[in-house]
């Protein structure tokens, strides 16, 4: 059977209804943009022009890739996730967190896009919602988290998704992927962000300390207890609670746990009273919970309670491409010298070899040994350990030179995937470096 529809014009919104929509749109307090099927930006509200305009950034009638990412393709030719293939292809709302320059910058935008249908129920245009997120920075930073990645990015999605809401949320990865920052960015990023963020350790607390530490203690309650202790949980009214290394809780102590956060109440050691909690609980571990569960080493009813939005933070031997930006955080926050340092070129791709067995934590104690020798103010290679630590097979390719980019890109039988997987970089960085060498 044969649909007759009409001309492609004809499917595309007039300028009164773009208007119309416009102008709904200004009562939004978020940036929103309005889309063609064609990736043309045909309007934006005023938020949007406050946030992402400039007199020398025109932006209507270009290409949304060409203006937010400075691409000459769409994102998903790019390497990156594109949210108006993915909402005409489910014919709904799609939403991702891309890098965008703006006048400020690169910087992590959380994007959602819906799509718009006429009366031939055909998509004529998309509407665009952009959040900044200010919970990291993709550009080196003094403080916080720092990363542009895709397995970074990933993470920090998850991490805006939940922020929000009150469910608890599980930080997993191995030790020092940042677990107390991401905790704190959720802590940041919710209604909560005004009342106090408390850390509890779970790492060497004997039962004792623990129950002492968590839930406070009454006068007399044991030897010592000369005064009466407000605990971390008290501490933690109507903020949040994290609990650091969750998998180091005494088994004993886990039964207490779990008591406190199905039903919100406690008791002070040596006391009768009961007092009712107010906290979000975030957790995090570097220990394998699901093979401690096989193990009853971790109580499997607590494990459903902690686990209800599991983030997996990526090593840093998986986001090789942010090593740059972390080297030139560390630099410029203090305790890594007094004076303000940079690397060189030839010592930062060596960094980029290493696989970091220890993470970021690692990285971060390399760069600090290297700055008591940069007495010119640049750390070199000379200044980084010959065989470091657990030190692995280079784990990222150096980018090739111009020709024998081209030379490979003319001979390589696979996908652009497949030569990033061979290159070692991603689909984004190989994309980057072939049109930095005009190849893309």
């Amino acid at each position: 059977m044969t649909h007759n529809l009409p001309p492609t014009q004809d499917l595309l919104p007039h300028p009164d209804q773009v208007q119309s929509l416009v102008s709904f749109l200004e009562h939004e307090p978020q940036p929103m943009i309005v889309l063609d099927p064609d990736y043309n930006i045909l309007a934006a509200n005023t938020a949007y022009l406050r946030q992402f305009g400039s007199a020398d950034r025109p932006f209507i009638g270009h290409k949304c890739y060409r203006v937010s990412h400075h691409y000459d393709v769409p994102c998903d030719q790019a390497g990156e996730h594109c949210p108006m293939k993915k909402a005409r292809e489910m014919r709904g709302p799609d939403r991702v967190l891309h890098i965008h320059h703006t006048p400020r910058g690169p910087e992590h935008v959380d994007v959602e896009l819906r799509p718009i249908l006429n009366e031939h129920g055909v998509i004529s245009a998309y509407v665009e919602r952009l959040t900044l997120v200010r919970s990291a920075s993709a550009r080196p930073s003094n403080e916080g988290l720092v990363g542009s990645s895709p397995a970074f990015n990933q993470a920090l999605l998850e991490l805006q998704r939940v922020a929000p809401s009150m469910l608890p949320v599980l930080l997993l990865g191995e030790s020092g992927t940042g677990k107390e920052l991401f905790a704190r960015a959720v802590h940041e990023t919710s209604e909560r962000a005004a009342g106090p963020f408390v850390v509890v350790d779970c790492s060497g607390l004997t039962e004792t300390l623990f129950e002492s530490e968590l839930f406070g203690h009454e006068k007399g309650a044991f030897t010592g207890a000369t005064v009466r202790k407000v605990g971390l949980v008290e501490t933690a009214q109507g903020g949040t609670l994290f609990l650091d290394e969750i998998g180091d809780v005494p088994l004993a102590m886990q039964v207490k746990l779990l008591r406190l956060i199905e039903s919100g109440t406690y008791r002070r050691v040596g006391s009768v009273e009961t007092l009712h909690a107010d906290f979000r609980l975030v957790a995090a571990t570097h220990k394998p919970l699901e093979k401690m569960l096989e193990k009853g080493e971790f109580r499997q009813d607590l494990y459903y309670r902690i686990s209800v939005f599991p983030i997996h933070l990526p090593p840093l031997r998986h986001r090789l491409e942010d090593i740059g930006l972390l080297v030139d955080s560390f630099l410029q926050r203090s305790g890594i010298g007094k004076r303000r340092l940079s690397i060189d070129p030839e010592a930062l791709m060596q960094l980029q070899r290493f696989a970091w067995p220890g993470n970021i934590r690692e990285l971060r104690n390399v760069l600090e040994r290297a700055a008591l020798f940069a007495d010119d103010g640049v750390i070199h290679s000379l200044h980084l350990p010959a065989t470091p630590v657990a030190l692995f097979a280079p784990a990222l390719t150096p980018a090739p030179a111009s020709r024998d980019l081209e030379q490979l890109v003319a001979t390589f039988k696979g996908t652009r995937s497949e030569l990033a997987r061979h290159l070692g970089v991603s689909e984004r960085t190989l994309y980057r470096r072939l049109k930095e060498q005009g190849l893309a």
